[in-house]
């Protein structure tokens, strides 16, 4: 800190200093006052000329002259006797006729006081020396608590800026020692809070993704060994098969365990995708009233036919500003994960509000998410309920489902159903409204 506290003091101290010189020189260089205007400024000066004259006044005539030479001696003080005829410039004659005293600028730039001696030719001359004021002690002692003064804002500056700095390098060292939890606790008037958000949003992400590939990497480790392990087991058994049939059973369970894995790679990449910050999204208008009946529609054809999937749009959905392609990858997501626990009822509604707020929701009769769980659902390969007939995902549907929405600016959440079950909720904003 004081490495810094010294540079920024002498960098402030030399600023003013050079802008200080430089108001002086431009205030002597434009706005210098005359040096007669000075000089009758100071009546001190033209008092003492008015009792030298009249000193001489008192003395014969052919005694002035050598008794302003000897005071000149004497005294150290320049003043001459001229001859009236030895005066040039009408106004400095006018002036010495009424027995003022006049003024005089000779060329070399100094300033004579004039006062011609009553009844005599002569004219008494002393010359104008400016008073040039010395510095005392409180002249220093003002300029001394003024730079005091300086470095002690600077230090009050300074101080909670080096306090947050060094909270804030210790934060991120012990993130760099891999303990995720980055906590700077910076306060909100700090000047350093934006870069402290900053650091905060990065290690979130850093920790998120971290996170995201230990789940990758455990899922990858169950889902890909176990369907190649039954591959294995199944080209084991082709060898020995007795007939065509058993060959062709055989084929059939590998086509499945392949299919799979298939599906199981294309979901990872989809996740991946959009995991990277470069994705950028195509918004635009679409009319929701024909889109969300059509995907619930192809969504239906799959599911078992005891099942009632009911689409209700708001009629005002025509111009609903979103990535229609990543939206409709939400609601697939949301409507197979609830054919995956509802009994006999899932019901998809889609509402606007303000012409730009927008909400889906898709709710089912299962079993419902405990509140425990609510917000783990949505990471990347967690999935709630491992039993047989609910294990037909791979823990990235609504992972990706959040993704998306976090992309539109929006939020994902799951709460109860008024069916018994699991209502999840995607909300987002389009921003000003589209024209027609």
């Amino acid at each position: 800190m004081t490495r810094h506290f010294l540079q920024l003091y002498l960098l402030i101290v030399a600023t003013l200093a050079a802008v200080s010189w430089g108001q002086e020189r431009l205030w002597q260089a434009y706005a210098k006052r005359n040096p007669v205007e000075i000089a009758a400024e100071n009546p001190s000066q033209v008092a003492m000329l008015d009792v030298l004259e009249s000193q001489l006044r008192a003395l014969p005539a052919d005694r002035r002259r050598e008794f302003v030479q000897d005071l000149a001696h004497d005294s150290a003080v320049d003043i001459e006797l001229f001859d009236l005829k030895d005066i040039a410039g009408d106004d400095i004659l006018a002036s010495l006729s009424r027995g003022d005293v006049a003024y005089m600028s000779a060329a070399t730039g100094q300033t004579w006081m004039l006062k011609q001696v009553n009844g005599d030719p002569a004219v008494l001359a002393f010359r104008y020396v400016p008073h040039e004021p010395r510095r005392g002690a409180l002249d220093w002692t003002l300029a001394f608590m003024f730079y005091a003064a300086i470095a002690l804002v600077i230090m009050m500056w300074l101080w909670p800026l080096r306090r947050d700095l060094q909270r804030l390098e210790h934060a991120t060292s012990t993130f760099g020692n891999r303990n995720w939890k980055f906590n700077a606790d910076i306060s909100p008037r700090s000047q350093i809070h934006p870069l402290a958000q900053a650091f905060q949003r990065m290690a979130a992400r850093i920790d998120g993704l971290i996170r995201s590939h230990k789940d990758m990497s455990h899922a990858m480790s169950h889902e890909i060994k176990t369907p190649l392990a039954r591959m294995r087991f199944e080209v084991e058994v082709a060898r020995s098969a007795t007939s065509p049939e058993k060959m062709a059973e055989h084929l059939t369970n590998i086509n499945t365990d392949i299919t799979e894995l298939n599906a199981f790679v294309t979901a990872t990449l989809d996740y991946a995708i959009l995991e990277r910050a470069e994705v950028a999204l195509n918004l635009a208008g679409h009319d929701f009233t024909t889109i969300l009946p059509a995907v619930t529609e192809s969504v239906r054809r799959t599911s078992r036919t005891s099942l009632a999937l009911i689409c209700e749009v708001d009629p005002a959905a025509t111009r609903v500003r979103c990535d229609a392609h990543l939206m409709e990858t939400v609601l697939r997501n949301l409507v197979y994960n609830a054919l995956r626990y509802a009994r006999e009822k899932i019901v998809v509604r889609f509402a606007v509000e303000d012409d730009t707020r927008y909400t889906l929701s898709v709710e089912d009769d299962g079993p419902g998410v405990p509140e425990a769980d609510r917000e783990r659902v949505f990471e990347s390969f967690v999935q709630l309920d491992h039993t047989p007939q609910h294990k037909s995902g791979f823990g990235l549907g609504l992972a990706i489902v959040q993704r998306v929405v976090e992309w539109h600016g929006g939020s994902a959440a799951v709460e109860a159903a008024t069916l018994g079950g699991a209502r999840f909720v995607v909300r987002w904003q389009g921003g000003q409204p589209l024209a027609s």
